[in-house]
């Protein structure tokens, strides 16, 4: 039988159960560590985190055999430090009618190596440099475990991202992501809309925009089960 994920949302100021920590230094080995995205002297205490995680909702995935936190993704809510996308990228002028606390950008995706396939880190990552201790190492049941990994735990993170983003009545989400990650959320009826020029940014990156009611409007048609399985978890 596959792992089987569970899922939580914790705000920075109201981190009780001390897993910030894990969540950052999840990035840290991902960001830092594994792609240099980040410098380790700027992160001396072995945790990769900036002033938005001040502002940010953190999504986190366990597995059911180990306590750590496995994948996180975050997302950033308006304040006055802005949003990153509109400081490293030339966006478009926002569609008239969204008003910027109804906004939320999207980063720092992170699932931890064991957990992963080399094909969702190209595509997410946009990196083509691979070593050999990056090759799939879990074959269970004769599936490969990554592959179960590479849906299950991302999609669950943005399942649990599009459920408190409905809670706080956001309407769009901002993010900036490799071509690769674009067209995985594309397959799953997450259809982002690039706002402005691609730009080398840790590898090409461009600006995406996409309204929350356009992803439920071509889940319900694309994929109702899916579409049900993000439902099912909205208060009503």
């Amino acid at each position: 039988m596959p792992y089987r994920f569970s899922y939580g949302t914790i705000e920075k100021y109201r981190d009780h159960d001390n897993i910030l920590p894990n969540i950052f230094g999840l990035r840290y080995q991902v960001y830092v560590n594994e792609w240099g995205f980040e410098a380790a002297d700027d992160h001396p205490d072995g945790l990769e985190h900036d002033d938005f995680d001040e502002y940010s909702v953190h999504i986190y995935a366990r597995s059911d055999v180990a306590s750590e936190v496995i994948g996180t993704i975050r997302m950033i809510l308006n304040s006055p430090l802005g949003f990153p996308i509109e400081r490293h990228f030339e966006i478009s002028e926002l569609p008239p009618g969204i008003a910027r606390d109804t906004i939320g950008e999207i980063s720092r995706l992170a699932v931890s190596k064991e957990f992963r396939r080399r094909a969702i880190d190209r595509k997410i990552f946009g990196i083509e440099r691979f070593s050999a201790n990056q090759l799939p190492r879990y074959i269970k049941n004769g599936h490969d475990f990554r592959r179960h990994c590479e849906h299950a735990l991302v999609r669950g993170l943005y399942i649990a991202l599009y459920r408190d983003s409905k809670s706080r009545g956001l309407t769009h989400w901002y993010a900036v992501m490799a071509k690769g990650l674009y067209t995985i959320l594309k397959r799953w009826g997450i259809k982002f809309v690039q706002i402005g020029p691609a730009r080398d940014y840790h590898g090409v990156r461009s600006p995406y925009l996409v309204s929350i009611e356009s992803i439920e409007r071509s889940l319900e048609k694309t994929d109702a089960v899916l579409y049900c399985e993000a439902r099912s978890g909205l208060m009503h």
